[in-house]
Parts: structure tokens; sequence; C-alpha cells
């Protein structure tokens, strides 16, 4: 059994399903409520697929008007809200609960307003990643957090979790181009915060909102901030035969002053497993690095010719500079395909931790000695520019205690990422996975006041149940012990 635990579901609760039920259908369209039990497996679990519990009825609205009724009838019956987006989460973000109603954001995707002139869009934030870059370019613009996901996932799934991307070096994640949001409270009130004003004056409450996981509200419309197209943009892949000079040529990029648009990181066991699939023709090397850099032709010179000089004095493999656009797209193939790669070879965890540039020579070192350490293979394949690390945890699900093994290694992984000055997570969240290694990063004093936070805005801790606080931790502050 899994060391993940889950509260029990609250019988009163579930006694009156039927009821809870009907009350939803009354108060929204038909066809906006999902409640028979084979219909609602399939939101059972998100990408976090270890973990499954359907629901007890699934919300599916249009407007924001249509979340807000649906939250005033959970809040009246006291029922807990589990927010969804595309249900990409890997961290068991919008894992449901037995007595729990999931408000998914799906059917919110209309385009509400684009304004070129003042560099914003705002959208309902159930419309894809992608799909607001696509709106965007015919007008020459786009948006730039860009999670490998991108396909898939939502708008309101990025804002939940504050997610960045390959391009997120330069252009910084999902808080660095949110302007505003629409969000309903957990008793149905609507609530506008932030704008497309540049610098908003007051509180930072977008700030606040921007990765807090579903526990403070729910985010219908965003605005969000876009960006002209740049002039020019060209990708190169750097082959060593270490990782750990790999890590090194990353940190003398930093250190240099230049910044790229990206730079992409893979190890050999990823890198097999991506030629295998995608046929990228990726050299064959301990290593590899996509640095991508941009602007008009001077410039991408420039930086290119200094992104060359510094590796050839580490020795690479390889320095191939794409010639073409087709060579850029196969620059890139690989690593947008590299999650589904891995996954044609077994099951794995994904993580999440970020560490200083700096210290990603060592924390590369110790993660495959970690690996040797408890007999699971790893695959490193991360957004090595700002030190995102996604290490891939090779594991066999059908296999008794191997599940418990990776999980082990986790988290492992994500205390080193703490211990040399990191962090637990970049941008999958904390869901589930994280949530008993809070105690990690934070002191009890530094929990207690997050959960403070909670409770101005959400006093039934009601949204997003068992998530981001250790379990012990909130049930002893909502006892007030």
């Amino acid at each position: 059994m899994s060391t993940i635990l889950m509260p029990e579901p609250d019988g009163g609760i579930l006694a009156r399903r039927g009821e809870i039920v009907a009350a939803l259908t009354a108060a929204l369209p038909e066809g906006a409520v999902i409640h028979d039990p084979a219909e609602t497996r399939a939101y059972e679990c998100d990408a976090l697929t270890a973990y499954r519990c359907p629901p007890l009825a699934v919300v599916l609205p249009r407007t924001t008007e249509e979340v807000a009724a649906a939250m005033r009838v959970c809040h009246g019956f006291g029922v807990p809200v589990v927010p969804r987006g595309a249900g990409t989460s890997l961290a068991g973000g919008a894992l449901p609960t037995a007595d729990s109603v999931i408000i998914a954001t799906l059917r919110l995707t209309g385009v509400l307003e684009i304004d070129t002139r003042n560099r914003f869009i705002r959208v309902q934030t159930g419309v894809t990643n992608l799909s607001v870059s696509a709106e965007l370019e015919p007008e020459g613009f786009f948006y730039a957090p860009d999670p490998s996901s991108q396909l898939a996932c939502t708008i309101a799934g990025n804002i939940a979790m504050n997610s960045g991307g390959a391009h997120c070096l330069k252009y910084g994640v999902t808080t660095n181009n949110l302007l505003g949001a629409r969000m309903v409270l957990t008793d149905g009130t609507i609530v506008d915060l932030g704008g497309p004003e540049m610098g908003p004056m007051g509180l930072d409450l977008m700030g606040l909102i921007c990765g807090s996981e579903g526990q403070l509200g729910i985010v219908t419309e965003a605005t969000l901030r876009i960006l002209p197209c740049p002039e020019g943009a060209l990708p190169m892949l750097i082959g060593f035969d270490s990782a750990e000079v790999a890590g090194e040529c990353v940190a003398s990029i930093i250190r240099a002053g230049v910044i790229p648009v990206a730079i992409e990181y893979m190890d050999d066991v990823c890198l097999r497993e991506v030629e295998r699939f995608a046929r990228a023709g990726y050299p064959d090397c301990q290593a590899v690095l996509i640095v991508e850099v941009e602007g008009s032709p001077a410039e991408i010179e420039d930086q290119t010719a200094r992104i060359r000089a510094i590796a050839e004095k580490l020795n690479p493999v390889e320095f191939r500079v794409s010639r073409n656009a087709d060579e850029s797209l196969a620059i890139w193939k690989g690593r947008k395909s590299a999650f589904g790669a891995m996954g044609q070879i077994g099951d794995y965890l994904c993580l999440d931790g970020t560490v200083p540039v700096s210290k990603l020579p060592f924390t590369l070192r110790r993660i495959g000695e970690l690996s040797q350490e408890h007999g699971l293979k790893v695959a490193n394949v991360f957004h090595a520019g700002d030190g995102n690390m996604h290490p891939l945890i090779l594991f066999n699900a059908n296999k008794p205690g191997d599940l418990e093994r990776a999980e082990a290694f986790g988290a492992d992984v994500l205390r080193l990422c703490v211990e040399v000055g990191g962090c637990l997570t970049g941008e999958h969240g904390v869901g589930i996975e994280k949530r008993d290694l809070m105690g990690v990063q934070y002191a009890p004093e530094d929990l207690a006041i997050q959960m403070q936070v909670k409770d101005v805005f959400d006093p039934g801790w009601l949204l997003n149940p068992a998530k981001v606080f250790p379990l012990e931790a909130s049930r002893a502050h909502r006892s007030g012990g």
C-alpha cells in the first residue's frame, strides 16, 4: 500500500448524496452535472495515476456564474470541492475524495478580449496553454509560459501550479505573466483581482493566488501578459560525455551573463528512449543540452558565439547549431516528446524539485548515487536554465513494493533539493505528492501562517482537501491545537 494517506470520507455527506446531486442539477443547466458512478470514474485521478478515488459528482460549468452556483450549493451542504483543469497534474493536485464534488474548467473555453496595443489577452481559464498563443499568432504576439503538456494543460491549472516551461528562463513563469483574475470563492462570491495594468497598486493578490493549488478559490477568467514574437530564434544542441560537465556548462552560461530563452537538459537514459521514439538525431553521449537564443540576427550571432566559447572549454562531444526550420524542429522534437518516450518503457514518477544552477553538477551526481542506493533507474530531463529538475524514477507498478521504493527515492531527491538551497517544487505543485515533505522546507511557524491565509479565503477548509499541508498539521490547526 502507498504511504500517501487521504482523509476518511464524511459519512453524513455520502448519506445525502442524492439530495446534493439534486440541488446541483437544479442549480445548473442540463448536462452540467455528472453523477453516474460509471462516468465519474473518468475523474478519479490526474496524471499521478498511482492514486485513485471517484468523486461524489462532477460539475462542468460554462460560465463564472455557473461555477458560483455550484460553489453555493456545495458550501450550503458543507461538501468539499476539488477544482480541476485538464487533469495533467503530476503531483495529485486534482485527486478527489469520495465525498467531494469536482468542479472542472474544461468548458470555460472563451477568448474574451485581445488587446495587442496594451499587450494582454483575457480568456476563460479552460482554454489550453497552446491555444492562447495560437489565437495570438496572427497578431504577431505570443504567450510565454509553455509547459511540456501545453497541448492539453489549461490556463486554470497553469495558474494553480504556477507553471513554467522551457522558455521560462527568459520570460518567467505564470506568476510573471498573470495580470488579473476573476475568481469564485468558496461561498460563491465572485471577485475580480488585478487587471490589465502593468503595475497595479495595493496588495499583490496575484502573487498570492498564482500557485495556491485551488486552496483559495476557482479562477474562471484570466488576464495574461502577451509579448511580440521575437525577430528570430535559433536552437543549438550540445552533447557531453559527463552529466556533471553538462551541468557545469549550464552554470557557466548563466555565470557569464548570457540569458538564452531556454536551456534544456536530457541524460543518457532519456536520450536512448527519445531517439528510439522520435528519431531526432541526437548524439550518443551522456548528456545533451538544448540551448535556444533569440533576437535580431546580430544578437543571435553574438549569443551563439559566446555560448560556443563557453562550451568548447568543456570539450563537448558535439556542438550543433540549427541551419534551418527543419533542423530546429528536430532539435526540439525529442525534448517535447521525452515524457511520452519514457512512458513506453514502463512506469515512472516525475519529480519537480528546483536547485540553484551552481548546484546542478553536485545534485546530478548525488541523484546518480541515490539511484544506486535505492536500486531504481532514473532519467533526468529538465529546465536546466532555472534549475527546475524533473528526475523520472523508473519502477514497475505491478511489482509489490516498487511504488513505495520509488516514493522513498523521490523523497530523498526532494530533500536533497532543499538541502542544496532549492525547494520542493518548481511548477508541478505540492498536491499530495510532496504534502508530507513540506516540513523539510518550512518551519511549523511558516506553515501556520500559510494555513492562516487559507482560513481567510476558505474558513471551512472545503477547497481541495488533503492537499499541500501535512494532514496532522492541518488537523491540529483547524482544531486550534
